[in-house]
């Protein structure tokens, strides 16, 4: 028993060793816990890279694109948002969704669901994108466990409801984005393979 003993000391010393090294060469501090803040702010960040990687990839020159344009025989597309307006309408809804939660006023000019008319180039479209996502970001910070189910001044629906609502809101629009790049011959960012 005694040998055994002297045996496993120098062993053990050897794991303990090997374990301190590794944890000095890979200094990974532990993630804190998941909160309903943070795991719905890690939806609105996979569904923004999306959406503006997309919106990014469409080229100037066809930012404007319609699928009516294409005069598909038996399409029914009069009247359907162009590419630079479906943005400009993920951007509108973030704000009517998401300023509640916030108690943000919205951007001057937001009076619908297709943007400031003064809004027009594909710049200037991605920065209030791009400004509108980090109201939701501020959005998901402030949601607690306490207050998920309260609904915010403004609005019928609880705060937890908005926030989430914004993110399904956000795909289903990605979803005619990725129509309209295919449309023009662009593979959506999301979709390309390693060598593309």
């Amino acid at each position: 028993m005694k040998q055994m003993r002297i045996f496993l000391l120098p062993a053990l010393f050897i794991i303990v060793a090997t374990v301190l090294v590794q944890a000095a060469s890979n200094p990974q501090s532990p993630q804190p816990p998941a909160t309903i803040a943070s795991t719905v702010d890690r939806e609105i960040t996979t569904v923004e890279k999306l959406i503006v990687d997309a919106a990014e990839a469409m080229p100037d020159d066809k930012f404007n694109f319609s699928p009516e344009s294409l005069n598909i025989p038996g399409s029914e597309y009069k009247g359907v948002r162009s590419f630079a307006v479906q943005v400009k309408h993920i951007a509108s809804s973030n704000y009517f969704i998401w300023s509640p939660i916030t108690g943000d006023k919205l951007p001057d000019g937001l009076k619908d669901g297709n943007g400031p008319e003064n809004v027009k180039t594909k710049a200037d479209i991605l920065k209030f994108l791009k400004e509108s996502f980090a109201l939701g970001h501020k959005a998901a910070a402030t949601l607690t466990t306490e207050n998920m189910l309260q609904n915010p001044e403004r609005s019928k629906s609880t705060r937890l409801r908005l926030a989430t609502f914004g993110v399904a809101h956000a795909y289903d629009h990605y979803g005619q984005m990725v129509e309209y790049l295919r449309m023009n011959g662009i593979v959506p960012p999301a979709s390309r393979g390693k060598s593309d």
